[in-house]
């Protein structure tokens, strides 16, 4: 089970990549912050708030948006209520390339995903994933007991 999920995994991730990329040149990571940050107010979003909602170190999510920055997508903003803070928030450019690649994501991700499950099979894995998650953070937030 466990091989079959990761290479299950690895395949839909690659299809989704390849799909990002053919069709809008955007990256698998590049969506991944365009989708939050088009969400978001025209304010944007503070870093440490969209590394959270993505869950990635401040070194990748800083290398992913300097990168973003050069091609247009994005732009930087100071914090007005945090001088050490640091707001990003979509260039006209990035909404522009956002709405333009969601809905092929969408159909591709219903396509080899979505669409091959029955409802109940949804339901199951919706199910599954919220256990694993709430484990997850259970161990992300509990204390680490030293020698057991």
């Amino acid at each position: 089970m466990w091989r079959s999920f990761r290479l299950m995994w690895m395949r839909l991730d690659q299809a989704v990549e390849q799909q990002l990329s053919t069709e809008s040149g955007l990256s698998g990571a590049d969506y991944a912050l365009l989708v939050p940050l088009s969400e978001a107010t025209e304010d944007g979003l503070r870093a440490r708030d969209l590394a959270r909602g993505v869950s990635w170190d401040r070194s990748r999510l800083s290398h992913q948006l300097r990168r973003m920055q050069e091609r247009g997508l994005v732009e930087r903003r100071e914090c007005p209520t945090d001088a050490r803070g640091t707001i990003f928030a979509l260039t006209p450019a990035g909404r522009e390339v956002i709405e333009r690649a969601a809905p092929s994501h969408v159909e591709t991700v219903r396509e080899v995903f979505v669409d091959v499950m029955t409802p109940d099979e949804i339901a199951t894995l919706s199910a599954i994933s919220q256990r694993v998650l709430s484990r997850l953070d259970a161990k992300t937030l509990a204390p680490h007991v030293v020698g057991s």
